[in-house]
């Protein structure tokens, strides 16, 4: 495998590409400029490519998760599924995983800094503008000009779902919130997820008595940087009972 990334990547990804043996690439520019490159590097080397969007088994290994969704809660079925999104694949996956089973109103979220899809929902476009200087903590979300983004749309309207935009400041905080709640250690990226649920509650587009599914995409162990700043450090005790005694009794994060 030859994998072109950019070259901020969070270290702890980095190393678990070359770990498994691939070929890494890593692209002193945005992830736009990867994705390009590695189109070109396919046509002229002749590789097989396989980029999120432009290679169809993405969808169709994506749309599992609606499977599984399925499988854990039958005979019950989601109201609500809240994921979060770059390219737009994964949230297009699943509903094309419904489509087989039953339609579920599909909310996507996305980091406001790197918008584009719920920029275009919101405006009514079919298409959407490229955000040229695309930012987030989320790095998995930071796409300027998202590939999938027509299916996307077409798949969120198509569910009668929504999409909402949220602060990187609120992505932070629920990795935490979701670790504490359910046990469940999750990236920026996947941590979204919660953050964009708690915008479609205060919003009106998800009421607290549906039944919601939260789609967490990925480990907090891939970027473990981004997850401390969610967290209080403590200082260390001394060695001593009357140590610990005090710092049990005094103020701390429990």
């Amino acid at each position: 495998a030859v994998l072109f990334v950019p070259a901020s990547v969070p270290e702890t990804k980095l190393v678990q590409m070359l770990a498994y043996g691939a070929d890494v690439l890593p692209i002193d520019g945005t992830y736009d400029q990867a994705f390009e490159l590695c189109v070109q590097a396919c046509q002229r080397f002749g590789w097989y490519n396989r980029n999120t969007a432009l290679n169809p088994f993405t969808i169709e290994g994506k749309k599992t998760a609606a499977l599984e969704i399925a499988a854990a809660i039958t005979p019950e079925c989601p109201d609500v599924v809240v994921v979060p999104v770059g390219d737009g694949v994964i949230i297009a996956g699943i509903a094309k995983g419904f489509s087989d089973l039953r339609r579920a109103g599909l909310i996507a979220v996305q980091p406001e800094g790197s918008a584009a899809i719920v920029t275009a929902l919101v405006a009514g476009d079919d298409d959407i503008q490229a955000v040229l200087e695309a930012e987030s903590v989320a790095d998995s979300l930071v796409v300027q000009a998202p590939r999938n983004a027509r299916l996307c749309l077409r798949q969120i309207r198509a569910s009668n779902g929504g999409a909402v935009a949220v602060a990187d400041e609120a992505i932070i905080a629920a990795i935490a919130e979701l670790a504490e709640m359910t046990g469940v250690f999750a990236e920026p990226a996947a941590a979204a997820s919660l953050a964009g649920l708690h915008a479609a509650i205060e919003t009106g587009l998800v009421d607290t008595t549906e039944r919601i599914v939260l789609l967490v995409t990925g480990t907090g162990l891939k970027d473990v940087p981004a997850a401390a700043q969610s967290v209080i450090r403590p200082a260390p005790v001394k060695p001593t009972i009357e140590a610990i005694s005090a710092r049990v009794q005094g103020d701390r994060r429990r």
